[in-house]
């Protein structure tokens, strides 16, 4: 039996620790949103995984479906969706992204 696409994302966020669906990879950002967000995730100075959403149609749209959130990129951390770039730097300057971070890497 083949697995669902949100069986697939389910499996894949329950996989990483810290995941971010995005437009592009790590190495080569394709849009601004996502670029930022993969700055964010490094200064935080943590390990994480990334899908491309470019690379799998039917994850770019199931992923929205999963989390309820119309755009990409998405960071899901321990499971449970966090949010889109802007929440992520809004979170960095305040400090509660490294915070959240910090306490899954012990």
């Amino acid at each position: 039996m083949s697995m669902s696409v949100q069986d697939k994302i389910k499996q894949q966020i329950a996989g990483n620790k810290i995941i971010l669906y995005m437009k592009g990879n790590a190495e080569l950002p394709m849009c601004g949103f996502s670029a930022r967000a993969i700055h964010i995730l490094k200064s935080c100075g943590a390990p994480f995984a990334t899908i491309d959403v470019l690379q799998d149609e039917e994850i770019r749209q199931a992923i929205k479906i999963y989390s309820n959130w119309p755009t990409i990129p998405q960071l899901y951390v321990d499971g449970e969706f966090i949010g889109g770039s802007d929440i992520m730097a809004e979170m960095f300057e305040a400090g509660e992204l490294q915070q959240l971070i910090k306490d899954f890497q012990e």
